[in-house]
């Protein structure tokens, strides 16, 4: 969809003073906030979806069948079960929407506006008609705004389809939600929200409800379980139609079965349990832009980092100066002012700036300015002195000084002595149109953040090893790095990026390097994280594991990043790998229970009633089993866990191992349980089938408590809600089976159920003993090495 030049070239009243907050505040209430309001959907729809589906089907023919049946009150159990399974999913997906929710409004684009007659950064939702707004290279416009000064590359893609980016040019609109790609401009918003013209704001929040590498995993294998429990129900159709078993019987028992190995829980719990930990971040200055960030946070081992203001403050000052022959002090400050530009808060052209203000030398008026690029490493600008035309140009030293037609190899030594102490190095050059003449250096201190050191040292002893990757010079490079206590080989230079050398500190690097350096660690099996702030990050950040936009970057960088730190230094990185190594091990702890119980549950039922030829436990009892147990494993979200020392990722094959042999563990428990029931106690097949389902019960919260912790299980204190969940359930169950309330179960005695708990708490101690080997770090690097 395209749009005439008479619709994006108005007439515009443009106010380059800006407006005041007196304005700002009479304006936002007029007009609203600068947002595009979302039709929330319908809460009673969002419900009655959670009785719609593969699982909810099969309960309700279960349903039916009881009441054809004549069971009645069964059949009531089963609808009251359904309804209040559907509860408690509403609730925890809008706990989760709710989280996910405050995230987006914290994840918000800034603006640059002028307001009270000073720059200031704002959030895109408070800006109103007629503010004066200045976007830059990589910036989404904030709103639609007329052009008064610039010109520059937009692409529209997003908003009419067009792949082809337009020039915009004074007096022409910029529409809301689009992207700059070339060129900066400052403008007045002339419409904002559902008022512009395309009705579309840009959002940085991106597949938030997308299946996680992991959440497919778990699927994978749940699959398998899947067609574990159709062969068995097969074998029981097969069997009963051999023996004449009714099928209006084994129906619903099998429909159960099935149901069993269906992980219920699986969305919400991986939702919620990421969502609720994304929350978290978020007040420890890291925004997710995915949820699925914090899985690839757990396993990441590399971590590419930006000096500047990521190991660095960012808090530059003017530190030296090393002026061509005939050249003064003055006038290379002054070309170096000319060649920046106070719109763009650049902290490189503030520090400059500020110096010649100190002095009190005006700058003439430029008559044209070109921003400072990445891909060319400088920035230019134009004015008139004597009447004629001149260039300032100011940028890397060698670029400076090759495009003047300087020689390089002289300024390296200045380059190397200004440098000897850590700052920056720029060089400056000037003159008429066409003729420039190299006038310098300019050196610029930026020390280390105090606390980077510690930092770097924090997240080593994780197991995630720091890069430094910089576009400073060598020795600038060299010096810092040894401040920060990062020792190895340091290289310089493209062709070594190129040629996939492995090393701790890169200089010299520009930003479209930085994509081959994240395909060079990840051609080698590592997971990586790599910082960024410009828009030619973005295919960096993209293809990291974990892409990670630093607190001063560009809008298309925080897009494309995984994650946006709100707060300068890698402070927030520490906090994220924790968190997400948290989160891995709540949902390891799932998966592995999900996995041992499925397999437990199906293979005793099936073969129970294969061996003893009636129902080991009852389809009724079965459905109240899974509940139980799912009413737990949510309770996992907020499970208090530890964090671990190595990066953590999903071992498939030691997995399914470990939870094979527990699984096996807990059907020679439950088998066991059954014996001594019918042959020693002597109990009825009601009563048995009562016992039965305790010990299911018992078994299925004690392997949550077992594979929870990779230690011994009292190493560590469970959560309280899942502690509570976990003691709620077994006294509810035990007052069900002693009591037989509702006629679901035949009652048993307090002696049975308290031989039957002791007996649980011992076979689990046992248990506990062998899972420790098979539980100890067993999806970390280290295990899957010597596992292969």
């Amino acid at each position: 969809m395209g749009e005439a030049a008479s619709e994006r070239k108005k007439e515009h009243v443009v106010n380059p003073k800006g407006l005041t907050s007196e304005e700002v505040t009479r304006l936002l209430a007029e007009y609203g906030p600068n947002v595009i309001a979302e039709d929330k959907p319908n809460p009673f729809r969002l419900f009655f979806k959670k009785l719609w589906g593969p699982v909810p089907w099969m309960l309700e023919a279960t349903l039916v069948l009881e009441i054809i049946m004549g069971n009645n009150i069964e059949g009531l159990i089963i609808g009251f079960l359904l309804i209040f399974n559907a509860i408690l999913g509403f609730m925890h997906q809008q706990k989760a929407q709710n989280a996910l929710n405050m995230l987006r409004t914290r994840l918000q684009i800034m603006a640059r506006v002028l307001r009270d007659g000073a720059w200031k950064q704002v959030a895109s939702s408070e800006l109103v008609p007629g503010d004066y707004v200045h976007l830059r290279v990589g910036d989404f416009a904030p709103a639609d705004l007329v052009i008064a000064e610039g010109q520059v590359l937009v692409d529209q893609s997003a908003l009419t389809g067009e792949s082809v980016p337009v020039e915009r040019e004074p007096g022409e609109v910029v529409y809301s939600g689009s992207v700059l790609r070339r060129g900066e401009a400052s403008g007045s918003v002339t419409a904002t929200g559902s008022k512009s013209f395309f009705g579309k704001t840009a959002e940085l929040m991106r597949g938030a409800g997308s299946r996680s590498h992991a959440e497919e995993l778990v699927m994978s294998i749940v699959r398998y379980l899947l067609l574990m429990d159709g062969a068995l129900v097969i074998a029981i159709l097969i069997y009963a139609a051999i023996t004449g078993l009714s099928f209006m019987k084994v129906m619903p028992f099998a429909l159960i079965l099935l149901v069993a190995s269906v992980p219920v829980a699986l969305t919400a719990t991986f939702t919620l349990t990421s969502a609720v930990a994304s929350l978290d971040l978020s007040s420890k200055g890291v925004l997710l832009t995915r949820l699925a960030a914090i899985e690839e946070s757990a396993a990441m081992n590399e971590l590419c980092s930006d000096k500047t203001g990521t190991l660095t403050l960012n808090e530059l000052t003017l530190s030296g100066m090393q002026t061509a022959d005939g050249v003064d002090d003055a006038d290379l400050l002054l070309m170096g002012a000319l060649a920046s530009d106070e719109r763009t808060q650049d902290p490189l052209d503030k520090a400059i700036l500020a110096r010649l203000a100190e002095t009190g030398v005006r700058a003439p008026e430029k008559t044209g300015f070109i921003p400072f690029d990445p891909a060319t490493k400088r920035s230019e600008a134009t004015f008139t002195r004597d009447g004629e035309t001149w260039r300032a140009v100011k940028g890397a030293p060698h670029v400076v000084a090759k495009l003047a037609g300087a020689d390089g190899e002289f300024w390296e030594t200045a380059i190397a002595d200004l440098a000897a102490s850590g700052a920056r190095v720029l060089g400056v050059a000037a003159g008429r149109d066409g003729a420039l003449t190299f006038k310098g250096l300019i050196a610029l201190a930026d020390p280390p953040r105090p606390e980077a050191r510690g930092i770097i040292a924090d997240l080593r002893q994780l197991g995630v090893r720091v890069r430094m990757v910089t576009g400073d010079s060598m020795a600038t490079a060299r010096v810092v790095a040894a401040e920060l206590g990062m020792e190895g080989v340091v290289i310089g230079g493209r062709d070594e990026i190129a040629k996939g050398a492995i090393c701790d500190i890169y200089a010299g690097v520009y930003p479209e390097d930085k994509f081959r350096l994240v395909q060079t660690f990840q051609n080698i099996g590592h997971t990586v994280g790599m910082t960024g702030d410009g828009v030619n990050d973005a295919p960096a950040l993209k293809q990291a594991e974990v892409g990670i936009a630093v607190s001063s970057a560009t809008d298309v960088a925080k897009a494309a990043a995984s994650m946006v730190l709100t707060e300068s230094g890698l402070k927030g990185v520490v906090e994220a790998v924790k968190t997400g190594r948290r989160v891995y091990q709540r949902l390891l702890t799932y998966t592995l229970n999900k996995i041992v119980k499925t397999i437990q549950v199906a293979v005793f039922l099936s073969l129970g009633l294969i061996i003893f030829r009636h129902f080991v436990v009852t389809p009724l009892l079965v459905l109240l089993l899974l509940f139980a147990n799912d009413f737990v494993t949510m309770s996992i979200a907020n499970d208090n866990v530890r964090v671990s020392r190595e990066p953590d990722i999903w071992n498939v094959r030691v997995l399914i191992k470990t939870s094979l042999i527990i699984a096996v563990a807990w059907l020679v428990y439950i088998f066991a349980v059954f014996g001594v029931g019918k042959d020693v106690l002597g109990l009825p097949i009601a009563e048995l089938r009562t016992l039965s389902f305790l010990g299911l019960v018992y078994s299925g919260l004690s392997n949550v408590l077992l594979v929870r912790e990779r230690s011994y299980m009292w190493s560590s204190r469970p959560g309280t809600y899942l502690l509570l969940a976990i003691v709620g359930d077994v006294i509810l169950v035990s007052l069900l089976a002693h009591f037989g309330l509702f006629g679901m179960m035949a009652p048993v005695t307090w002696s049975a159920i308290g031989l039957l708990l002791a007996f649980t708490i011992l076979f689990v101690t046992l248990l506990d003993l062998i899972k420790v080997p098979l539980l100890r770090s067993p999806t970390s690097r280290t295990a899957e090495a010597s596992a292969t």
